[in-house]
């Protein structure tokens, strides 16, 4: 097998493992924030806390909610 034809087949298998692993990670990622979201409730009762609010519920429902949307549009926006 001549010398060129080998470098070819070694290119073209690098780029596709690259683009290949890059989609796996990405599936993978998305999933992983999906299951396992970044804040949680008692995190952003304590962020509103700290930013000197005093949080109910409802703003915190409220706010978790408004999160989740924008979450979810993102994760349809990628696919």
């Amino acid at each position: 097998m001549p010398v060129w034809i080998a470098i070819i087949i070694i290119v073209l298998a690098l780029i596709l493992g690259l683009v290949g692993g890059f989609f796996l990670a990405r599936k993978y990622m998305m999933d992983y924030l999906k299951k396992n979201p970044p804040i949680n409730e008692e995190m952003l009762r304590m962020m509103m806390m700290q930013m000197g609010q005093k949080p109910s519920q409802k703003k915190i429902n409220q706010m978790m909610t408004m999160m989740n949307k924008n979450q979810d549009a993102q994760f349809k926006k990628a696919k």
